[in-house]
């Protein structure tokens, strides 16, 4: 956490504070890592960063880093802690075009962060959650119907941030795979299945479609309807995006992710 923090710090950004949620999140994926002898985005579930917090409690938007180290030469508290460390700087130092680490470690937007670590034998996992925290949500169905209309309700910490749009991702329904698919390296990301809300335009006025938005939203306040628009079973990821100034570009902050089945 301090040596983030320092890297951060020396480039100008804001610290990161700790979030509990991704701590336990972060250690169970390298426990579980550490087990399979693998590293991966993915567990031996099936499931992704953004499922993995998401039902654990999260409503956030994340980042996850993995490293590891094998045949570590000293298993000392402070020998650990040293490659820990080694791990983590390894992802900072990654240079252009080859540092999609070193870019969620330096990610402005992000507030909090989480850890998580696995020893076993000389063999050593290293997993780090970053975490983009802008809103406040109401409680809601982690589970619902297939089809069915899930309204979202709360507000964003600053209310003179933007609400851009929504994002209503599907996916099938993970699967556990096998252990030479967890051993290739691949990175991840959202689906590429998805439904875009626009916020209600103002009395009278239209986009370029001719439609009027899909939610409300005034005063940092908003009330979005998610449609699960799928008759299969899945995972919808609800994606919300915001500007914190009007020239800023957007970025995620939440991974909501309701089960249907």
């Amino acid at each position: 956490m301090k040596l983030v923090n320092e890297e951060r710090t020396h480039l100008g950004l804001s610290g990161l504070e700790l979030d509990e949620v991704a701590c336990k999140v972060a250690t169970a994926h390298a426990l579980d890592m550490i087990t399979g002898g693998f590293l991966s985005h993915w567990g031996t579930d099936g499931r992704k960063p953004y499922h993995r917090y998401s039902f654990a409690g999260g409503i956030d938007a994340t980042q996850e880093n993995v490293g590891l180290d094998n045949n570590i030469e000293s298993v000392t508290p402070n020998n650990v802690m040293r490659e820990l460390a080694d791990i983590h700087t390894s992802m900072y130092l990654e240079k252009p075009p080859h540092d999609g680490h070193r870019r969620a470690i330096v990610f402005p937007q992000h507030t909090h962060v989480g850890f998580g670590m696995a020893l076993k034998d000389h063999n050593l996992r290293l997993v780090e959650l970053y975490v983009s925290r802008y809103l406040r949500l109401d409680t809601f169905p982690r589970h619902a119907k297939r089809k069915t209309t899930v309204v979202l309700t709360g507000k964003l910490l600053n209310a003179k941030h933007f609400l851009h749009e929504v994002d209503v991702c599907y996916e099938p329904l993970p699967a556990p795979p096998d252990a030479a698919w967890l051993r290739m390296p691949r990175p991840y990301g959202l689906p590429d299945d998805f439904l875009v809300l626009r916020p209600k335009t103002p009395l009278g006025t239209f986009y370029t479609d001719r439609t009027t938005g899909d939610y409300d939203w005034e005063g940092g306040k908003f009330r979005v309807p998610a449609r699960l628009y799928k008759d299969a079973p899945g995972i919808y990821t609800i994606v919300f995006w915001i500007r914190r100034v009007p020239d800023e570009k957007v970025f995620p902050v939440t991974g909501i992710c309701i089960m249907s089945d």
